[in-house]
């Protein structure tokens, strides 16, 4: 894939119009599985995003999407994927779209934490202090034993490891040289391909044209958001995108009262708040420790 990040500007507008397009998915999701079974509101995400990612990727890369190294863990990661989208609208019936978001951003921070057991990456204290900072952000938003959402916040953290689960695998499998658009061509076509055998235990006839319409954009909005999150990848590096990445916990609040009417309360807020900044905090500390030893090797 050809980078260029001489500019950042430009990496960085398509990172934020890519989060937009993942709230408003988060929203759609939330409007088709109050009148569809969430097997088959997935099954049609997955199907016309694998659709419009081959239709976008074919004419630039060809049978290189097709040519991975290590198909076993393509799979895996696609199953994964598939997975987590499961438990991020079952979580979606139950919880407004900010509070959603917000856990579930909770994964780079988590990602942090793991990655120092097993790729051995070196955090400063400062990021000890984000990471801590995030999680009490979380319990300030789901608040234990106030029956606020109930078993509906387990399952978004559940989504929040599988997601995490899913960024180390991705992790992992860049540093085996697997091309990323294979590998996004790949997710695609596996979770369609198995939720496609999986179809038949929970097939329900859906009469309205309007479900189906929905069904069919999220499906755009998948392949539209993560294909500019690509982009955003060629213009800028992953540690200059990262703080970006949390706006969409604003875009998720603004969408939720838009879509449902819901304005998340005082304590809500303030863990989203709380949640965004340590993120977006441990991103750019992460930023400056890799940023100080390669002018180190230019100076």
């Amino acid at each position: 894939m050809v980078t260029d990040f001489r500019s950042p500007l430009r990496g960085v507008v398509f990172v934020v119009l890519a989060c937009a397009c993942f709230a408003i998915l988060d929203s759609v999701s939330k409007m088709v599985v109050a009148s569809v079974p969430v097997l088959m509101a997935i099954w049609a995400r997955y199907v016309m995003q694998a659709l419009f990612t081959t239709a976008m990727l074919t004419p630039r890369y060809g049978r290189a999407l097709v040519q991975v190294r290590h198909p076993w863990l393509q799979l895996t990661r696609g199953l994964l994927l598939a997975g987590t989208t499961l438990l991020a609208l079952l979580a979606l019936r139950f919880m407004p779209v900010g509070e959603f978001t917000a856990i579930v951003m909770l994964t780079p921070l988590a990602g942090t934490v793991l990655a120092v057991f097993i790729f051995k990456e070196r955090v400063v204290p400062l990021q000890w202090l984000c990471v801590i900072g995030g999680f009490a952000g979380a319990m300030v938003i789901i608040r234990p034993g106030s029956g606020q959402f109930g078993w509906a916040a387990l399952l978004a953290l559940g989504c929040m490891a599988g997601a995490t689960t899913f960024q180390l695998l991705t992790s992992h499998m860049a540093r085996l040289q697997e091309h990323p658009a294979a590998t996004h061509f790949f997710s695609g076509w596996t979770g369609a391909l198995v939720l496609t055998l999986a179809l038949p235990l929970t097939w329900a006839p859906v009469d309205s044209a309007q479900s189906w319409l929905l069904m069919a954009l999220m499906g755009v909005l998948a392949a539209g958001g993560h294909f500019m999150l690509t982009l955003g990848y060629q213009y800028a590096s992953a540690v200059t995108l990262m703080p970006y990445l949390y706006c969409q916990v604003g875009f998720a609040v603004i969408a939720g009262m838009v879509f449902f009417d819901h304005a998340p309360d005082g304590a809500s807020l303030a863990g989203m708040a709380l949640v965004s900044c340590c993120g977006a905090a441990s991103a750019w500390l992460t930023a400056q420790r890799r940023r100080l030893p390669a002018l180190g090797q230019h100076g």
